[in-house]
């Protein structure tokens, strides 16, 4: 395979892509910004489509970092993004049946630094460790798509009912605190009383479980970063499907933290909210009565 050349004033970025658009709307912004885009794409994981918006493109196994790692040296990346998700379940399946074998890079890091402590957070902050071993730095994955940020304040025409505020008040911290005990999220509320807490399943499933909970409907979802969370790898995101999926489940009340959740396609998030009578609200804070009351 023939070295990938750059102009040396646009280097060329790295893309270590996993499942949804998010990889898209990165590799789009990046080529508007001037980079060349190069990307190393989770087999079974990452859109077959983003290859046509890279310039040079490859499928590599989730479990095999030295293969992402060759390919984006021979490239010539020295800086990089990882964006999309992969699915807890996939990688606990391929870790527990051996369906795609890690290679010896990977497990020899499985073996030492993450022998002890395998939770999310660590496995990503020993593959940020590895790539820069090798010169390649992980940047801001925001960097080249900051206008999908969420705001502060309601998004959306429809504002959050007086319960809803109320909700929102109450969960805002509670769910802080689930964040930082490493358990989830998100979580769903009603009149102050939790439907439902995003786990391992991730935040679909739990939303069909509040919308079971809660039959009557005008639930709210709150949904948070990570309190430990560094932009370069643990960035929420919401799309359509997260709306139509809370219009599915009866919810009518959608909270995010500001600046630090990408809504996928921000347009078409807030259209699909306005067209099934979604609020949208983003926080910094928990709101006092006097600003929710103002809203």
């Amino acid at each position: 395979m023939p070295e990938f050349s750059a102009p040396s004033s646009h280097p060329p970025l790295g893309l270590i892509a996993g499942e949804g658009i998010f990889p898209k709307l990165v590799a789009r912004g990046a080529k508007a910004a001037g980079r060349q885009v190069v990307c190393a794409a989770f087999s079974g994981s990452a859109d077959p489509d983003l290859a046509a918006e890279c310039d040079r493109f490859k499928w590599v196994g989730v479990v095999r970092l030295g293969q992402w790692i060759r390919f984006l040296k021979k490239s010539g990346c020295h800086e990089a993004i990882m964006v999309g998700r992969v699915a807890k379940r996939k990688l606990f399946s391929r870790w527990k049946y051996l369906q795609n074998v890690p290679d010896l890079r990977t497990l020899r890091l499985w073996l030492s630094e993450l022998r002890r402590d395998r939770r999310d957070q660590a496995i990503l902050f020993a593959v940020i460790r590895e790539l820069e071993r090798e010169g390649i730095t992980l940047i801001d994955s925001t960097r080249f798509c900051a206008d999908q940020l969420c705001t502060e304040g309601v998004m959306t025409s429809r504002a959050p009912t007086p319960a809803q505020w109320e909700d929102v008040r109450f969960g805002w911290e509670l769910c802080q605190n689930l964040s930082r005990l490493d358990i989830g999220q998100a979580i769903a509320l009603k009149d102050k009383t939790v439907l439902a807490v995003e786990a391992l399943e991730g935040t679909n499933a739990m939303i069909q479980r509040a919308g079971e909970m809660c039959r009557g409907g005008n639930w709210t979802l709150i949904k948070v970063s990570n309190v430990r969370q560094d932009m370069r790898v643990d960035v929420p995101t919401v799309g359509v499907r997260t709306i139509e999926h809370l219009h599915a489940a009866g919810a009518g009340c959608l909270v995010l933290e500001a600046g630090k959740t990408i809504l996928l396609e921000k347009e078409k998030v807030l259209e699909a909210a306005e067209r099934l009578k979604i609020a949208i609200i983003g926080c910094v804070r928990p709101p006092d009565a006097h600003n929710s009351a103002a809203s």
